[in-house]
C-alpha cells in the first residue's frame, strides 16, 4: 500500500483510485462501485469532494491529539456477549483480501426492497478512526493494513443489527417477537428464515420432563415480483422448502441426544450449512425427506435463553445471492441471543400476567347466589391488559330469613398486593355476613382488619341488606361512591346515604340508613373506576351514570323494567376511550320481593304441645295456597324441626313458611349452637329427626343468628 503524505495546509489530500475487484461476491445489500452505479461510470481522475466512500477523512482538528500506524478491522458487533467467529468449514469462503471488493449490508427500512439501497446509501457518512491508531485515515486516507470498503460495510452491518434489535424489542409476546425477527432480517439480511421454538416453552428454573421438542413456529421468505402466497414458481427462492401446508400446519421435531442437531444446540454459536455438523442436523430439523435445495446459502443458529436453548433460526439465502460471510455469523449470533432472550422473558412475563389474572379471577364468585326474591347480574372489567390485577370485588351472599348481603370494594393499588388484600377482605366480609351483623358493624369489623393487615392497607367498600319479605334494604358505606336505585317507572336517583370514611382509616364511627325497596326496583352496586376518570370527575360520573339508566328504562316501558344483563352492558357502554383509568366491579339487583300474602308467620311457646300446634298452622296455609301434595312432607319436617327447637330453647319458636318458586321453611330460635348430622346407632331414641329432614327435603341448613339461629329447608312445588 502506497503511503500518500498529508499536509495539514494544503487541505484534503488525494487518494489513490480503487482497485477493480476481482471478485463480485459480497452480501445483497452491497453498495455499488462506482463503475456499478446506475448514473453511469464516474470520469477518471481525481475523486468529487464531499463522497465519503471515496474522499479520505479530513485531517484532525487543530490541538486534537494525533496518533500514527497501527491497523484496524471495524467490529459488527459489540465484543459483549457475542460468540466468536467461527471457522467456515466444508468448502466455505473467506473473506477476500482485496481492495476493491467494497460491499457494505446497509440496512433497509421494513418494507423497503434491497434494490433500494444504492451508492447514495453511504454518502455523507464518516468512519471514525480506530481505537489506538494514530490519525485516522491520514496516511493516504487508509489506514495500514485496512481494506476499502470494508469499515463501511461493517458499519452498515452494525446499523443493521441496530434497526433489527430495535425491531426485535418491540413484541412484548413470542409470536411478536418471531415475527420481528422474520420482518427484520427478510429480505435484508436472508431470503427466508425458518424460526423453531421448543414445545412447551418453559418458564424461569422448570425443567424439562423429557427429550427437547421443537415446533415450526413461524416461516417467511421472499417472494418475488407478481407471485402470490400460494403460487410456487421455478425460481430459487420459491425452492425453498417453506409451503403454504407448513405454515398452517406446524412441525414437530424431537432433538436426538447424542444427535448431530443436539451437537449444534449445545455448542450455541451459529453454523454454516457447509459445516460437517450442520449438513446432518438441517435434515433432522427440517423433517424427513425435506433439506435444503443445492446452492441455497444457510446459517443454522441456536437460540439460547437465559438458562436453556429454546429453539433455532434457519436463515437461506438463495443461489443468485452472495454466500454468507465470517462476520454474518456474527450478525447471527447478535440476531439469535435478542430473539431468545426476548422470548424467555415473554414466556415469563405472559406466566406472571396468567397467575395474576387467575389470582384475580378465583378471588371473585364464580357464580351469583339464587336468592329468594332478587335477581342479580355482575360484571368486571380489568383496567387494561398491561394491569389485569386490581382490587375491585363484588359478593352477594344469602342471609337468614331469605335475605340477602349485596357487597361491593374497591382496594386502592393494582398490584398482587391489592388483588391479596380483596381476597382477604372478601373472606372476612363474606364471614362476618354469616353471623348477621348489621351492616354497621361489618364495616367496623372490616375496617379493623384493614388495619392489622398494615398500616397503608385503604379500600372503599358498600354493604346493603335486602329484606323481600318487608321490601326494605339496608345501607352502610365507607368512603364509597353512593348506589342509585332505577325505580319501576324510569326514574333513578342517587341514594343518600352517608360516605363515611375508607376502611383502614380507623376510629371511625359508620352510619346505616333503612330505605324502602319496591318491587321491580333495581340497584345498581359499582366502583369508582365506572364514573371516575382523568376526564370527568367523580359526582359528573355519578350523574352522567344516573341519566344513562333512566334513558335504558325509557325504552322498554314503564311498566316493565329492563333486562338486568343488557342494563349492565349499556352502562358499561358509557365508557369512552379514556376513560378506563381503573378496573371495574359492577353489581346489580332486581327486587321481586315476597307478596304478603305468600307469606305465613307464627309464634310457638316453647312447650309440649308446640310441635302438634305447628303441624296444624302449616296445614292450614298449605290449604290456603293449594298445596295440599305436600302436607304430608311438611307436617313431618316441621314437627321434627320444632320438637328440637322446643327441647332447648327458652324463649318463643319462630314458624315462618314462604312461598315462592319453591316452599321454604324457617324455624328459630335462642339457642346459638348449630344441629349437625349424625348416623343414630340402633339403641339411640333420638338422632333421627335431621336424618330425615335431609331424605325429604330438596336442601337444607341451619344459620347462626346474633340472638339464636334459624333451621331451614326447602321444598320443590308440585
Amino acid at each position: 500500500m502506497t503511503e500518500h503524505p498529508t499536509s495539514h495546509e494544503g487541505g484534503q489530500p488525494r487518494a489513490a483510485g480503487p482497485t477493480a475487484p476481482a471478485d463480485r461476491r459480497g452480501a445483497r445489500l452491497r453498495t455499488p462501485d462506482p463503475a456499478e452505479a446506475p448514473d453511469g461510470p464516474e470520469p477518471a481522475g481525481p475523486p468529487e469532494r464531499g463522497r465519503a466512500e471515496d474522499a479520505p477523512v479530513p485531517p484532525p482538528a487543530k490541538g486534537r491529539r494525533r496518533r500514527k500506524g497501527g491497523s484496524r478491522r471495524a467490529a459488527a458487533l459489540p465484543a459483549q456477549d457475542s460468540p466468536a467467529p467461527a471457522e467456515r468449514s466444508g468448502g466455505g469462503r473467506r473473506r477476500s483480501g482485496r481492495s476493491g471488493q467494497g460491499a457494505s449490508d446497509a440496512p433497509v427500512e421494513h418494507g423497503a426492497t434491497p434494490a433500494q439501497a444504492g451508492p447514495g446509501a453511504a454518502r455523507g457518512s464518516r468512519e471514525e478512526p480506530p481505537p489506538g491508531s494514530r490519525g485516522g485515515l491520514g496516511d493516504g486516507g487508509q489506514v495500514p493494513g485496512q481494506l476499502p470498503g470494508t469499515a463501511r460495510r461493517d458499519g452498515d452491518r452494525l446499523r443493521f443489527v441496530g434497526a433489527a434489535t430495535r425491531r426485535i424489542a418491540r413484541g412484548i409476546d413470542p409470536d411478536e417477537i418471531v415475527m420481528g425477527l422474520c420482518r427484520a432480517t427478510v429480505p435484508t439480511f436472508s431470503d427466508a428464515i425458518l424460526v423453531y421454538l421448543s414445545d412447551p416453552l418453559l418458564v424461569g428454573d422448570e425443567r424439562p420432563t423429557g427429550p427437547l421438542v421443537l415446533r415450526l413456529r413461524r416461516t417467511d421468505r421472499l417472494r418475488q415480483l407478481g407471485e402470490s402466497e400460494d403460487d410456487g414458481n421455478g425460481s430459487p427462492a420459491a425452492q425453498i422448502p417453506l409451503s403454504p401446508e407448513a405454515l398452517l400446519s406446524p412441525e414437530l421435531c424431537e432433538v436426538r441426544p447424542g444427535g448431530a442437531l443436539a451437537e449444534v444446540l449445545r455448542g450455541v454459536r451459529p453454523v454454516f450449512s457447509e459445516a460437517p455438523t450442520a449438513r446432518a442436523a438441517l435434515p433432522e430439523l427440517l423433517g424427513e425427506g425435506r433439506t435444503v435445495p443445492g446452492g441455497m446459502h444457510t446459517i443454522l443458529a441456536p437460540l439460547r435463553g437465559r438458562r436453556r436453548v429454546i429453539g433455532a433460526a434457519v436463515f437461506l439465502r438463495s443461489p443468485d445471492r452472495p454466500a454468507f460471510e465470517q462476520d454474518d455469523l456474527l450478525v447471527a449470533a447478535q440476531l439469535a441471543t435478542h430473539s431468545a432472550l426476548g422470548i424467555d422473558k415473554a414466556v415469563l412475563y405472559g406466566r406472571e400476567a396468567y397467575i395474576a389474572d387467575e389470582l384475580q379471577r378465583t378471588m371473585l364468585p364464580e357464580t351469583l347466589p339464587k336468592a329468594t326474591g332478587v335477581r342479580l347480574a355482575s360484571r368486571y372489567l380489568p383496567a387494561a391488559e398491561t394491569a389485569r390485577v386490581g382490587g375491585d370485588w363484588y359478593d352477594a351472599i344469602p342471609l337468614p330469613g331469605s335475605r340477602v348481603a349485596l357487597v361491593v370494594g374497591d382496594v386502592m393499588g393494582h398490584s398482587m398486593t391489592s388483588a391479596a388484600i380483596m381476597g382477604q377482605l372478601r373472606t372476612t366480609a363474606q364471614t362476618l355476613a354469616g353471623l348477621d351483623l348489621p351492616p354497621q358493624e361489618v364495616l367496623h369489623h372490616l375496617d379493623e382488619q384493614a388495619q392489622r393487615l398494615g398500616s397503608d392497607r385503604m379500600a372503599t367498600c358498600v354493604y346493603a341488606v335486602y329484606d323481600p319479605v318487608s321490601h326494605r334494604i339496608t345501607v352502610a358505606n365507607a368512603g364509597h361512591p353512593p348506589p342509585v336505585l332505577l325505580h319501576l317507572g324510569g326514574r333513578a336517583e342517587v341514594l343518600r346515604v352517608p360516605p363515611g370514611a375508607p376502611i383502614g382509616v380507623g376510629g371511625v364511627d359508620f352510619e346505616a340508613v333503612e330505605l324502602d325497596a319496591p318491587a321491580g326496583a333495581t340497584l345498581l352496586l359499582y366502583t369508582d373506576g365506572l364514573v371516575e376518570s382523568r376526564l370527568r370527575d367523580v359526582w359528573t360520573g355519578i350523574e352522567q351514570l344516573r341519566e344513562r339508566m333512566a334513558a335504558t328504562a325509557r325504552l322498554t316501558g314503564s311498566d316493565h323494567p329492563p333486562p338486568l344483563e343488557a342494563l349492565c352492558d349499556d352502562v358499561l357502554d358509557m365508557l369512552g376511550p379514556g376513560d378506563r383509568d381503573d378496573d371495574i366491579a359492577l353489581l346489580a339487583a332486581r327486587f321481586d320481593g315476597i307478596a304478603p300474602s305468600d307469606v305465613a308467620y307464627w309464634f310457638l311457646d316453647p312447650d309440649p304441645a308446640a310441635p302438634g300446634r305447628a303441624r296444624r298452622l302449616a296445614r292450614a296455609a298449605l290449604a290456603r295456597w293449594g298445596l295440599q301434595e305436600l302436607t304430608d312432607s311438611v307436617e313431618l319436617l316441621v314437627s321434627e324441626v320444632v320438637t328440637n327447637a322446643v327441647r332447648y330453647a327458652s324463649r318463643p319458636v319462630t314458624l315462618r313458611l314462604l312461598r315462592t318458586d319453591v316452599l321454604r321453611v324457617e324455624v328459630g330460635d335462642d339457642v346459638p349452637q348449630l344441629p349437625r348430622l349424625r348416623q343414630a346407632r340402633a339403641t339411640d331414641e333420638g338422632g333421627r329427626g335431621l336424618y330425615l329432614v335431609n331424605k325429604v327435603a330438596r336442601r337444607w341448613d341451619a344459620t347462626r343468628l346474633s340472638n339464636g339461629k334459624v333451621v331451614w329447608l326447602e321444598l320443590s312445588m308440585p
